[in-house]
């Protein structure tokens, strides 16, 4: 068994770059951004440190992409990491790790969102936490009443066990 998931909150770097290929597939790719804020130990000061992604989305994704992803964009994207490796111009072998889009949702106000503009795009909410509902407990089998076990503490009985 094996897991390939990954998911990130981050801000769009830059607009999307949008490309068709043969059979009219739209693809899309962008530049987010995570930041992680900590506080150093050693000397009490707030640090930060960022990490980028590049993130690559096909299709009906990639449509949503084009429409409303544009730079300073908050997005939840949750997908998959590919490696794909090339040779350079200069003969060099090159190697780079993306996240192929399964899911995409535009997050922040629609006044936050640059690409709201026009209308914009409201994410579909989030599905409601499941509620624990208690179950009632199973009918019990009926009682059958047991006879009454007469223990012979004195020994006159014999023992019926085979050992």
């Amino acid at each position: 068994m094996s897991l390939n998931k990954v998911m990130l909150i981050g801000n769009v770097g830059q607009d999307p770059e949008i490309r068709y290929l043969e059979g009219n597939a739209k693809v899309a790719q962008f530049r987010l951004a995570t930041t992680e804020r900590y506080k150093d130990r050693a000397s009490g000061e707030n640090r930060e440190s960022t990490e980028w992604h590049t993130i690559v989305a096909w299709r009906n994704s990639a449509d949503v992409v084009e429409r409303f992803v544009k730079k300073g964009t908050q997005v939840f994207v949750e997908g998959r990491l590919r490696t794909r490796e090339w040779t350079d111009q200069t003969g060099g072998k090159r190697r780079s790790t993306e996240i192929m889009v399964d899911n995409l949702q535009l997050l922040g106000r629609r006044s936050d969102n640059p690409g709201a503009q026009d209308g914009g795009y409201a994410a579909p909410a989030p599905a409601p936490a499941p509620q624990y509902r208690p179950q009632p407990a199973p009918p019990q089998a009926p009682q059958v009443p047991q006879e009454p076990i007469s223990l012979d503490l004195d020994g006159s009985q014999e023992d019926d066990l085979p050992f």
